[in-house]
């Protein structure tokens, strides 16, 4: 086959089901199927590997990285700080999407770290993979990778496939890094990068914390941002760095290098009073100086959720609500625009049942961290597309 052979013209071949479906894909003529030459036949077998590289990957702000699931550019390295650098390397918040008729897919990756897992998060989080499928305009999930070794593991997503072409979404591990990612199908099925997001769409862009990274989601497309990003339907761009969102000067000099629909700042659960105070103002200055017209959404500090039974962090917490009061303070003097707010205590619930160890979230906590956050992006999303 050629590489420029169509998706929909292939897929005819795949039955009335996926006929159907494949007449709908024909008003896309930009989908083209990845020629077959181009994947590695697995001996002995109907099954073929596809190198995920080809598919593309979103999710990733810079092309110019070190290795290719990398989150920040190569050049960072020395930058940023160390700590910084080596978290960028695991692939939280990058992702596959792609089209195909198979009835069957599997998957196969090589991780970078060995610890699959962590105490309080789980393997298929750390270092698995997660697989949903759009469905009626909506993303639903269907398979999770399960590593069980180190450093290459690989397993059968899913069988048994209703007929028909489908476009696919697979995020890679939030805190793990990833060597390599191969797609296997059956040697007669047709896959393709998925349909281009629309012209002038931009990426929503999330700085923060382990939070942000995704700790402690039981997978992948739990991590805040990824249930963000199939909720709006946009590319996201994940540079949480946990432990380590500290809002130095190199940080925003690198994401303001990003042409992005929204910048969310979520920053303060790493950052101690005096860092707010010497640091916030000048990261947002920098920003709005480099991206006039970027919105700004930030993000107040979660609430710890034994906080009402413990007064243990309520001297640190009352610190920090300060100076960021004095940061917001001076950045209105300065009337600096497009700055929006989410407070904290509006990320979790008041049950106390959606986090791990009081801070960081379950599934729950970051569907409700989602919740909370999803009418603002919308709003803003929503403003920029009409004016």
């Amino acid at each position: 086959m050629q590489p420029g052979y169509l998706l929909a013209s292939v897929l005819l071949l795949a039955g009335s089901a996926a006929a159907q479906e494949t007449a709908a894909l024909a008003d896309t003529p930009k989908i083209e199927a990845l020629d077959p030459n181009m994947a590695a036949q697995e001996p002995g077998t109907n099954r073929v590997w596809y190198n995920g590289l080809d598919l593309g990957v979103e999710g990733q702000g810079w092309k110019d990285v070190a290795s290719p699931f990398d989150r920040l550019p190569g050049r960072a390295e020395g930058v940023v700080r160390d700590p910084v650098w080596s978290l960028s390397r695991r692939s939280a918040g990058l992702c596959l999407r792609f089209v195909t008729n198979a009835d069957a897919i599997a998957a196969r990756w090589t991780l970078r770290n060995e610890e699959l897992a962590m105490d309080h998060m789980a393997a298929t989080g750390v270092s698995g993979l997660d697989l949903y499928v759009r469905e009626n305009s909506q993303w639903r999930w269907v398979a999770v990778g399960k590593p069980t070794k180190f450093p290459t593991n690989e397993v059968s997503l899913i069988q048994k496939i209703k007929p028909g072409p489908h476009e696919y979404l697979l995020y890679l591990p939030l805190y793990n890094g990833v060597e390599s990612l191969e797609i296997g199908v059956a040697q007669n099925v047709t896959i393709a990068k998925a349909p281009p997001r629309p012209v002038g769409s931009k990426p929503i862009c999330f700085y923060g914390t382990s939070i942000t990274q995704g700790g402690c989601a039981a997978r992948p497309g739990m991590a805040y941002a990824a249930i963000l990003g199939r909720w709006l339907d946009v590319e996201t761009i994940n540079l949480g760095f946990s432990g380590n969102g500290e809002m130095e000067p190199e940080m925003a000099e690198l994401i303001s290098e990003l042409d992005a629909a929204v910048f969310v700042l979520d920053c303060l659960p790493n950052m101690d009073a005096d860092q707010i105070n010497e640091r916030y103002v000048k990261f947002v200055q920098r920003l709005r100086e480099r991206r006039p017209e970027t919105p700004l959404v930030i993000v107040g500090h979660i609430i710890p959720q034994n906080l009402w039974f413990s007064g243990e962090r309520s001297q640190k917490l009352g610190d920090k609500a300060a100076a960021i009061e004095t940061a917001f303070k001076t950045l209105r003097e300065q009337n600096v625009p497009g700055l929006h707010f989410v407070a904290g205590e509006s990320l979790l619930g008041q049950d106390g049942e959606d986090t791990v160890d009081g801070v960081h979230p379950t599934d729950l906590g970051f569907k409700r961290i989602a919740e909370a956050l999803y009418p603002v992006l919308k709003a803003l999303l929503n403003s920029k597309n009409s004016g």
